[in-house]
């Protein structure tokens, strides 16, 4: 009876190693498809988009495909395939307008696709060094995208279309200084900008509405989907100035524009389908974005002055304000 159930062992333990065996060979014949192991651990940007606290959020993690629109019949195949949510999410990772569509165009579009356009976000989730501001808007002009940030946490993002070649939207910390739900264009007057925020007075500079033909296409200022336009025209503070209209007493929301975009390269996003991490932040960027989180510390008119002890003679000081031209 124990040979047997010796035997009846042994041809279990065969059997199971067996069994393993095939699913592993299964496994390696398919693991071509799929991305290294180490391709697939997060980036050290989206481990500091990992929020911190009771719950840990990790972010989603996507594959991407090109897809070629090179007849009418593949434009009217797309639209047919995919839902008009799904197409308004595909044409934002594209910098693009939904008109601008038509044969010749290349999409990238990722093999998953959710309801949020923040499961994409280029931008981490969570960014340390921008915990102790308020409000924060970047603006890459490498990837060519825009990232709202409340106390380092990620409050929206989306595609823009910055300065052109010959005209590039210029680096470095700005501020909010003032809207307009319309304005007139000083280069063009037919140019009319919806939502308008300027963050470069004497240049006319600002984000607003226009249109987004896919690349940086604008006259230095930052184009955006009327959405987001809207939504940054509502949310960003504005300057504040003493009663003569002439010196500033407090910045607005600062602006941090970085990052060089590749002209002579195809536009970065459709990196993405060789390496879904090409399109996050560089060890380069995040240096010169510590360079303007600094430089926002150390301006004293981005913060409140103290209140005085009742009783004190409170007397004018101009030290650290900027006269305007």
């Amino acid at each position: 009876m124990k040979i047997k159930r010796t035997y009846l062992q042994l041809f279990i333990l065969v059997a199971f190693v067996i069994t393993t065996g095939v699913t592993s060979c299964e496994r390696s014949q398919i693991s071509p498809e799929l991305p290294e192991l180490a391709e697939n651990r997060l980036s050290p940007q989206q481990e500091e988009g990992i929020m911190l606290g009771e719950e840990r959020q990790l972010p989603f993690l996507f594959t991407y495909h090109i897809d070629s629109i090179s007849t009418s019949a593949s434009v009217d195949s797309f639209k047919q395939k995919y839902t008009a949510p799904q197409q308004e999410l595909i044409f934002a990772l594209n910098r693009l307008d939904p008109d601008r569509l038509q044969a010749g165009r290349v999409l990238i579009i990722p093999d998953t696709l959710t309801s949020d356009l923040k499961d994409y976000s280029p931008f981490p989730a969570y960014f340390e060094m921008l915990d102790s501001i308020p409000k924060t808007l970047l603006i890459s002009r490498r990837v060519q995208g825009f990232a709202l940030y409340e106390y380092g946490n990620l409050k929206n993002w989306g595609p823009i279309s910055s300065g052109k070649r010959s005209t590039p939207t210029p680096v470095g910390l700005f501020y909010g200084n003032y809207k307009a739900l319309r304005k007139v264009s000083t280069v063009n007057d037919s140019w009319i900008m919806p939502y308008y925020f300027n963050f470069m007075n004497f240049e006319g500079v600002g984000v607003h509405q226009y249109a987004m033909p896919g690349y940086p296409a604008s006259h230095a200022c930052v184009r955006l989907r009327m959405e987001d336009a809207q939504f940054i025209y509502n949310w960003a503070d504005q300057w504040k100035l003493d009663p003569t209209g002439q010196v500033i007493i407090r910045n607005g929301t600062p602006f941090m524009v970085y990052g060089n975009y590749d002209f002579d390269a195809r536009v970065p996003w459709l990196d993405l389908a060789d390496n879904h991490n090409s399109n996050f932040m560089t060890a380069e960027e995040m240096g010169i974005l510590k360079e303007y989180s600094l430089q926002y510390k150390m301006d004293k008119r981005n913060f409140d002055t103290p209140a005085l002890p009742a009783g004190t003679l409170q007397m004018s000081n101009r030290e650290g304000l900027e006269e305007l031209q």
